[in-house]
């Protein structure tokens, strides 16, 4: 898995930078985040759409066709339209979730924020994630993005990462932890 992320990393990254650089040039980073957004919300409603993108069975050129039909009605910004329409004929669709996540740290950097993941046993409610969003914004020293994940199987707690350092608060661990302790006592 790690490697295939490595992968679609290496394949996502020029094209997110493109995107950006781009988009900066024109002064719409606001705009196609946006409408970078509208997309990823329309790819994780459909499982459908999500299989169809990632199917290496489809042609480039069905996926393109499909895909411009979409977009005439989905009213998207003119740049991520024509943007979408380049990364549906080059065959690179199966990548879009990492290109839409470059693109979105690329422009979180240019804000001077920082992009943390948390995944909680259950979901958070608003005044959890902005108690975590100022407490993070006091420990860092930017504004902090979160990417919130729900994992029941952390009991409680939470895990959050931010950039190389990882916190993890979550029960599970520490149960794994007593458990790996009265291993050693006993």
């Amino acid at each position: 898995m790690a490697a295939q992320n490595s992968v679609l990393t290496q394949i996502a990254r020029p094209y997110a930078s493109a995107l950006f650089d781009l988009a900066s040039s024109e002064n719409q980073l606001a705009s196609v985040e946006t409408s970078l957004s509208d997309v990823t919300r329309l790819i994780g409603e459909s499982a459908d759409f999500s299989r169809f993108l990632r199917s290496p069975v489809i042609s480039a050129d069905t996926k393109a066709s499909a895909l411009d039909a979409l977009l005439g009605k989905a009213k998207t910004h003119p740049l991520v339209a024509n943007f979408l329409r380049l990364v549906a004929k080059n065959g690179r669709l199966f990548a879009l979730d990492a290109i839409i996540a470059g693109f979105r740290e690329l422009a979180a950097k240019a804000r001077g924020e920082v992009t943390a993941d948390v995944t909680s046993a259950a979901p958070l409610n608003a005044e959890q994630v902005m108690a975590l969003g100022e407490t993070l914004k006091a420990k860092i020293g930017k504004t902090v993005t979160l990417n919130q994940f729900v994992d029941p199987s952390l009991i409680g707690g939470l895990q959050v990462k931010v950039g190389s350092q990882m916190i993890d608060s979550s029960l599970k661990t520490k149960l794994a932890a007593m458990k790996i302790a009265m291993k050693e006592v006993g």
